[in-house]
């Protein structure tokens, strides 16, 4: 939501709002003309000095009861979503949207920061903060605009992209499409909404996003595909507009090589992981569909320092070296582990210890089995309570749904959240890699971790 606002303050608009606590963004938003109040009330549609034209909300975080929607609708206000906001601010710019189950922000984000390299200065909203830049949103002089599609409430289908990016389908949020048919039919549709003269491009390593390709194809939709050389041997019939050839591991990240139109290009990724290699392939065949230059789209990818949780290097104590992660289905967590086990394997030393906080009772349920699988790829495991964001607890459902079936070395449950710092202190040692990992206040520990290790 701060992204937004950030462009409409940029673009001359009055914007006020609220929340629940004071926060870097609040105070950054307020520094740019912003009115914002802490706590909701109906008074705060008040608070720029008169009713606002229109109020923007989420409808997945905001309860319908919040005293703020009622009053605006009491008053007559129009209410509408986040991304009907987006759509409108897009709509004279050339829309680059990304869209996908796991992997949108680091893509967007990876984007956006090889367009400015570009000088292309792309307007953009995104997940998650530039770690370079430090900000989520930009209203940009260029013809680009870069933005997130977010499939959980079916929102990527109120825009019209020229240029759409589909990293991977798999099924998720199902409270919301209630089974995988109706999750997979969203990206359909978000396909069908591209221009006449547009693309879609997919990930031809993920078969689902491939097949998604191979249907558009037959509806008349231009495809482009990228992915390794295997995948896209194995697709010949959509046209390849990124070949990933090469994946060389170092302790820096990840060096690949990339043939894209013909040249063959290296781009150097300070994020380890294949999954970051296949992002970054997505981020250059993007910003080229949208007119950047290909020497200058790949120096900045190269530039490229990460997002805000995603991989972020948070510190190192007493040779322990401790990352923060928003990974919250079976497969962002998988790829988070197997990135962590390269380093340290390329290093030659080190154990990779997860601290990990279940999202949503429901999303523990449907894949409690797949999140043990996964996790038991670590060498420590220590499991938080889950994190029931907008859910109410379902009786009989903690953790331990996930921990009694990890095959770790070692596995922890640990229901006090205040404890896991002394608890990750008794488990490292030198040399070892920590991962906190959740999309919930997981990310609150990476600090207090560091802090006890400095004990």
């Amino acid at each position: 939501m701060s992204g937004v606002a950030r462009i409409l303050l940029a673009r001359g608009g009055t914007v006020s709002g609220s929340d629940v606590k004071d926060s870097r963004p609040v105070m950054a938003l307020r520094a740019m003309g912003a009115q914002i109040s802490i706590g909701h009330a109906a008074e705060n549609l008040r608070i720029s000095g008169e009713l606002p034209s229109v109020v923007v909300t989420s409808f997945a975080a905001i309860p319908t009861d919040n005293p703020e929607l009622v009053a605006a609708k009491e008053q007559g206000i129009p209410v509408i979503r986040r991304s009907d906001l987006l759509a409108e601010l897009m709509s004279d710019h050339t829309q680059v949207l990304i869209a996908g189950t796991h992997g949108k922000t680091s893509t967007t984000s990876m984007a956006v920061v090889a367009m400015q390299a570009a000088a292309m200065d792309p307007s953009f909203a995104i997940g998650g903060q530039l770690n370079r830049s430090g900000t989520n949103a930009h209203h940009g002089t260029g013809a680009a605009f870069v933005a997130e599609a977010d499939e959980s409430d079916a929102s990527l289908l109120r825009y019209s992209p020229d240029i759409a990016v589909v990293t991977n389908i798999e099924p998720d949020h199902l409270d919301f499409f209630g089974d995988a048919e109706s999750y997979f039919k969203v990206f359909d549709d978000f396909a069908d909404l591209i221009s006449d003269s547009g693309y879609l491009v997919v990930c031809l390593d993920d078969e689902a996003a491939a097949a998604l390709g191979e249907r558009s194809l037959e509806r008349g939709v231009q495809v482009r595909g990228y992915g390794t050389s295997a995948a896209v041997a194995k697709h010949p019939g959509i046209i390849c507009g990124a070949e990933v050839t090469a994946i060389e591991v170092t302790e820096a990240g990840s060096r690949a090589t990339v043939l894209i139109d013909g040249r063959e290009f290296h781009p150097v990724l300070q994020t380890p992981g294949t999954h970051m290699v296949l992002n970054g392939a997505a981020a250059l065949l993007a910003g080229y569909l949208a007119g950047g230059d290909l020497e200058q789209l790949v120096a900045g990818l190269s530039d490229f320092s990460g997002v805000r949780r995603r991989f972020e290097y948070r510190g190192e104590v007493a040779g322990v070296r401790v990352y923060d992660d928003y990974a919250h289905h079976p497969t962002e967590v998988a790829a988070v582990i197997s990135a962590a086990r390269q380093r340290v394997e390329v290093e030659g030393h080190g154990r990779v210890v997860v601290a990990f906080q279940p999202h949503l009772y429901s999303r523990t349920i449907e894949f409690a089995t797949e999140f043990a699988a996964e996790l038991s790829a670590a060498d420590a495991v220590v499991l938080l309570e889950i994190f029931g964001a907008r859910e109410e607890p379902v009786e009989g459902v903690t953790s331990r749904i996930i921990t009694d079936k990890v095959t770790a070395e070692t596995v922890r449950y640990e229901p006090d959240f205040s404890a896991l710092a002394g608890v990750i202190r008794e488990i490292v040692q030198p040399g070892d890699l920590v991962l906190t990992m959740g999309a919930g206040t997981v990310t609150l520990q990476a600090a207090e971790i560091l802090e006890e290790l400095a004990k």
